[in-house]
């Protein structure tokens, strides 16, 4: 059956939708690499606030924000228009930006910080939504792996600029940077990005809204427990949970009567948006959520010093890198979407199945492989959730549906996070290990580790690589649930224009 042909894109003048995509990264990369910048920065931070204890919430507080209220901006975007919504979002992030910047106590710097996360919500999730109404379909999967390319890239850069930042100018210099690359990405827009007035008469709902930031909001303090409370079961966790669950049956219950649902509760009866959407999930917790737990792995099991360990992300990034421009162009030309997915966690569950193989003794080759190998995973279907729910639902609801299929990735790899290290923690608590001036094997650093004696950091090694094989094993289940669900979605060919979901049906 012929591939079907749908309305033309917001722009057609391929300079000024190229200009305006630059534009869009600009702001992209100033929302992505907040939360990196800051982390080396933050020693410089409390010695001069103090108040050690509240070192946490000053990454926590933006992450909270920006989960509370994706799916808002998504909606918010579908009434209203995606140009205004946004530019709103980019002018809360630096207002937030510029108050972080001129933080008197660690309270004002976390104040702000949840401003921030306010924008900075907003800014990722419609800059997907955007890319929707610039590119039609095909193009759009090539631009969201220039995306993906930017997202990896304010990842890597973040934490050695907001390093040196900090040591040269002082650590408010991060904060202060954003505001006149905030400024010059509001103008560009404001002059360049055509106003599309949607054709409904805007009706927010409130009580959605509020129920949905409040689930998103549980889950991520929730899955943060440990570290907050202490324990995952502790009360205060449980509490947290609970009111989570409520929330959510009380936010199903308010959308079968909204007349304009935060998220439309008939896009999951479309079986592609669902599937989408547990690949998501999972995607997030195997991508996202592992990053940290490689480096662990590698420094404690294999005796790699954390420079040796960093280059191996080198082969992490670059598979990542291969994998996303790779399916960008094949999708572009082909229109499927389907076979990446497979594909992408097929390339990883293989992945995780050599990580349970690596100890002390593994040639740095075989290391390498499986890093090179889940990074080309990852890439393969770094674009594939949005890029599927943005075709599979209605033109009305293509905001919605962004907002839903983002924070699902962020909601899995923060799952993950807490899942994984309560994991590591359980297994390290069996291992029988006595070290001199050590009450915790969890508190050894490298360089403690690299000054033992060499039978003592074999027993390390020894006690971390069992720690670290049933978390493998439970990243390769996840990633074969997600294979599952990549397995089922239909053999869906992308509309040559940017089109609706039936028009993608019908190339079925």
């Amino acid at each position: 059956m012929d591939t079907p042909i749908a309305a033309a894109p917001l722009v057609t003048d391929h300079r000024r939708r190229f200009i305006l995509f630059l534009f869009l990264m600009a702001a992209m990369f100033m929302a992505t690499l907040d939360n990196q910048i800051v982390a080396t920065a933050l020693p410089t931070i409390v010695g001069e606030f103090g108040r050690l204890e509240r070192f946490g919430w000053v990454g926590s507080a933006y992450l909270l924000a920006v989960s509370a209220v994706m799916p808002l901006y998504g909606k918010l975007g579908d009434l209203f228009g995606r140009k205004y919504v946004m530019m709103a979002a980019i002018t809360i992030f630096t207002v937030g930006s510029a108050v972080c910047g001129l933080a008197i106590s660690m309270n004002t710097l976390i104040g702000a910080r949840v401003l921030q996360g306010l924008g900075g919500g907003g800014i990722m999730v419609s800059i997907f939504a955007v890319n929707a109404d610039l590119f039609e379909p095909r193009e759009r999967a090539r631009y969201q792996s220039y995306s993906s390319l930017v997202l990896m890239a304010s990842g890597a850069i973040g934490p050695v600029l907001g390093g040196a930042m900090s040591d040269l100018f002082g650590w408010r210099s991060i904060f202060l940077v954003n505001v006149p690359l905030g400024f010059v990405v509001l103008i560009g827009l404001g002059l360049m990005l055509p106003y599309r007035k949607p054709n409904r008469r805007p009706k927010i709902d409130y009580a959605g809204a509020l129920l949905l930031a409040l689930t998103a909001t549980c889950i991520v303090l929730a899955a943060d427990g440990a570290q907050i409370f202490g324990s995952l079961a502790a009360a205060q966790n449980l509490a947290i949970i609970a009111l989570g669950a409520a929330a959510v049956m009380g936010w199903i219950f308010v959308e079968r009567r909204a007349a304009e649902p935060i998220v439309p509760l008939s896009l999951f009866r479309n079986s592609t948006f669902t599937l989408l959407l547990v690949m998501s999930v999972m995607s997030g917790a195997i991508g996202i959520g592992m990053v940290n737990y490689f480096a662990l792995f590698l420094q404690t099991t294999t005796g790699l010093s954390p420079s040796a360990a960093g280059a191996f992300f080198i082969l992490l990034t670059g598979g990542i890198v291969c994998g996303s421009l790779s399916a960008g162009r094949i999708i572009s030309v082909t229109g499927r979407y389907k076979p990446f997915a497979i594909a992408s966690l097929s390339c990883s569950a293989i992945a995780f199945v050599l990580f349970t193989q690596i100890h002390a003794g593994t040639p740095v080759l075989l290391i390498g492989a499986a890093m090179a190998l889940h990074g080309f995973g990852v890439g393969l279907a770094q674009q594939v959730p949005v890029i599927g729910v943005q075709n599979a639902a209605p033109a009305r609801d293509v905001g919605a549906a962004t907002g839903s299929v983002t924070l699902s990735r962020m909601g899995g790899a923060s799952i993950a996070i807490s899942v994984y290290g309560a994991i590591v923690s359980s297994q390290l608590a069996k291992a029988e290990l006595s070290i001199p001036g050590v009450t915790n094997i969890e508190q050894l650093t490298p360089k403690m580790l690299a000054a033992l004696p060499e039978e003592l950091r074999q027993a390390v090694a020894e006690a971390y690589a069992n720690a670290f094989t049933p978390l493998f094993m439970a990243s390769c289940a996840i990633a074969f649930i997600g294979l599952c669900a990549a397995v089922m979605l239909k053999p869906t060919q992308l509309p040559r224009m940017a089109g609706s979901a039936a028009s993608a049906e019908a190339a079925e």
